[in-house]
């Protein structure tokens, strides 16, 4: 798995013999180089010579992908036999989901999901059968293409008597809504969908502004250095994408340095200072995920997973925004707690999903959900690719 803030590649190994639950048996981060990041980012956007620099990349990240699986494997004194198969969700470049949730006007024809990292390269180098391409057949049945984690999620968490929300914060912060088993809730669908901005805007304006190595505001110390710009925020928020209904999703092909610069500049600022607008964008993102999380339940547990969960800065935000409706609400509740509390690997869930979602081809087991993505049917996602 790599996700929207290209920093690296996160490997799980699951074992399924358990129908129950699954478990995680070991786990692996192997951060991009500079020059691989910046070659993904690069595509996030249009510009020249795209098709020659998406091939070129396309096979090295499946060497990098395949370097990455077989140090894992000798570390854990395994070899290729003794894997089932590689579960491979690739390097998303390129989002477009189907209009009426995408503000990018495209016709319902032109809606795709890319994803590089050559799942057939995959298999031949690592002499492990690769399922890959998880996305298309929803995107196909007119779907999203995303979020695909929910319906493994819903594998993890038995039914309680109170809502069970899953907040991934990556480049993309996604929700997953798990209704209460009460009678009141039963009428209440499995849903999920992109809240907007995780951690990417905050991770490319504080790269843009240091030289210090990091890619990332640590703690969101930098953030919290700065002031609000209330302008910024409310003509961020007022983008279209926070308005729209679910099923929705997005990516960094929206999301990015040029966005934010015509929010500034239609929020009627001239150089406001780099650390007050990392505030603002810190509370972009708790805003919009807490505005999501009302919209859903009134009184939930809330499961925080991804590398934003580690953002102490970000989450004291989030906690703040929910506070506030307990104030307004009486009958609002709402506990946050990181999902490793209850003994789920939150910096490996979503590698971990794209694990089910291997065994779930091999399975024959339906691994979309139509109340997250919209797609006009239930379907085994995926496509083998042998060695």
């Amino acid at each position: 798995m790599s996700g929207t803030s290209a920093d690296g590649i996160d490997i799980a190994l699951v074992d399924f013999s358990d129908d129950a639950k699954p478990r995680l048996v070991a786990s692996h981060y192997e951060p991009y180089n500079q020059e691989i990041r910046e070659s993904i980012t690069r595509l996030y956007v249009s510009g020249t010579d795209e098709i020659e620099h998406m091939g070129r990349l396309d096979k090295l990240l499946a060497n990098e992908f395949s370097h990455a699986v077989q140090q894992f494997l000798s570390k854990q004194k395994l070899a290729s036999k003794d894997i089932q198969a590689i579960g491979n969700h690739g390097q998303t470049i390129r989002h477009r989901p189907k209009p009426s949730q995408s503000p990018s006007g495209h016709n319902h024809s032109d809606a795709f999901t890319l994803q590089i990292g050559c799942s057939q390269t995959l298999a031949c180098l690592t002499s492990i059968p690769v399922i890959g391409k998880f996305r298309d057949k929803d995107i196909a049945l007119g779907g999203q293409g995303a979020p695909l984690v929910p319906a493994f999620q819903q594998q993890l968490f038995t039914q309680s008597e109170r809502d069970n929300l899953v907040l991934n914060i990556g480049g993309i912060a996604n929700l997953t809504f798990l209704p209460a088993a009460s009678t009141k809730k039963s009428t209440q669908s499995v849903t999920g969908f992109d809240t907007g901005p995780g951690n990417c805007l905050l991770d490319d304006w504080y790269t843009q502004h240091h030289s210090d190595g990091n890619h990332y505001d640590r703690n969101g110390d930098w953030a919290s250095q700065g002031n609000l710009i209330p302008a910024l925020l409310d003509t961020m928020c007022a983008d279209l994408y926070f308005q729209q209904p679910a099923p929705k999703s997005t990516g960094r092909e929206i999301f990015h340095l040029d966005w934010l610069v015509s929010k500034i500049a239609s929020a009627g600022l001239t150089l406001p200072l780099p650390e007050d607008v990392q505030a603002t964008l810190l509370s972009l993102t708790a805003k919009t995920i807490a505005n999501d999380i009302k919209s859903l339940s009134t009184s939930a547990d809330v499961w925080l997973c991804g590398g934003g969960r580690h953002n102490t800065a970000l989450i004291s935000a989030l906690r703040r925004e929910l506070t506030s409706e307990t104030r307004a609400n009486s009958n609002a509740s709402y506990q946050l707690a990181s999902i490793d509390d209850i003994n789920i690997d939150g910096d490996n869930l979503e590698a971990m999903a794209f694990a089910w979602l291997a065994y779930a081809y091999q399975k024959n087991i339906f691994s979309n959900m139509p109340s997250v993505t919209g797609a006009r049917k239930s379907t085994t996602l995926g496509v083998l690719f042998n060695p």
